[in-house]
């Protein structure tokens, strides 16, 4: 898929980030993820995102990372599927290239690793990326990697594969500038943990879709609230964030890192067994699990059959 058609694609609904399936021994469960990523590309998402944050990206050695992206490209479709990269420029242009390599149509660049940069940098690094491969490129502003709306401009004129912006900060603010001053250069693509309950705030910026996490076990519930949002429907906004999406941060917040060991639990939850988060996320508890399950039956989400 070339740039273009892939802006065209995320800019088309709803987005979503496929867990990583692991066995007992913490090992890619290529069987498992494929069944998976199968079932989610029958929701009609706009694209899938292999090995990105709620995938965790951040616990896959380099060498799994392309196994994951083949093995969704064998499974999703016609689905976009686009490939996590980031770290240091040296192994996020590896990264990139390989993912290309294993049929990516995409990346999504996550901040590099640890150290705090100034926007020269930052400039530098993004520039790298996108001018190593020839798929469309996708900046996630957040943590130690934020942009201001200048470099943003500057990188869109200097990299004609950059088509994205995805926001992880929520200075619903700076991201007003940068849409105007980027217009339809670029998608934009709502990224905050949980974003279903930044969402109202986003579109009133420009930003009309964004990636959802519990797509992966609710999607049919991800997919109404989406569309809720887009047609106004603010009672049934109202109704879903209230029953389900509140109480889910709720208990989301309870421990560091849960924001993507709730997803594999949801799953779980519903019958599934997507295996453990690796270290060092922890799963949850006994007790929060049975929460989650209470949060599941109470909007009508029944479980599916198990694998």
């Amino acid at each position: 898929m070339n740039p273009i058609e892939l802006k065209k694609a995320v800019g088309s609904g709803l987005l979503s980030f496929p867990v990583t399936h692991f066995d007992d021994q913490l090992k890619f469960d290529e069987a498992k993820y494929r069944r998976h990523v199968e079932w989610l590309a029958g929701y009609d998402a706009a694209a899938l995102f292999a090995a990105g944050g709620t995938g965790e990206f951040f616990s896959l050695n380099p060498a799994e990372i392309p196994q994951v992206i083949r093995a969704a490209k064998a499974s999703a479709g016609k689905t976009p599927i686009i490939s996590g990269t980031g770290y240091g420029t040296s192994l996020a242009i590896e990264i990139a290239v390989a993912a290309e390599k294993a049929g990516a149509d995409g990346l999504l660049l996550l901040p590099p690793y640890l150290m705090f940069a100034e926007q020269a940098g930052l400039i530098a690094h993004v520039k790298a990326v996108c001018q190593s491969v020839g798929i469309g490129v996708i900046v996630y502003n957040r943590d130690n990697a934020i942009l201001s709306a200048d470099s943003i401009a500057r990188l869109a004129e200097e990299c004609p594969n950059l088509i994205g912006f995805k926001d992880g900060v929520g200075d619903v603010d700076k991201v007003i500038e940068i849409t105007t001053l980027l217009g339809d250069r670029l998608v934009y693509v709502g990224g905050m943990p949980t974003h279903e309950v930044y969402a109202q705030a986003y579109f009133a910026a420009g930003v009309t879709t964004y990636s959802s996490a519990v797509f992966n076990f609710v999607p049919a519930l991800a997919q109404r609230f989406y569309g809720a949002l887009r047609t106004g429907d603010q009672a049934t906004v109202d109704e879903i964030l209230k029953g389900f999406f509140f109480p889910f941060v709720a208990l989301r917040n309870r421990k560091k890192g849960y924001a993507v060991s709730i997803i594999k639990a949801g799953l779980r939850v519903l019958g599934q067994n997507p295996g453990p988060v690796r270290p060092p996320l922890t799963d949850l508890s006994q007790e929060e699990l049975a929460l989650l399950e209470k949060i599941v039956q109470a909007n009508g989400v029944t479980r599916i059959a198990a694998e």
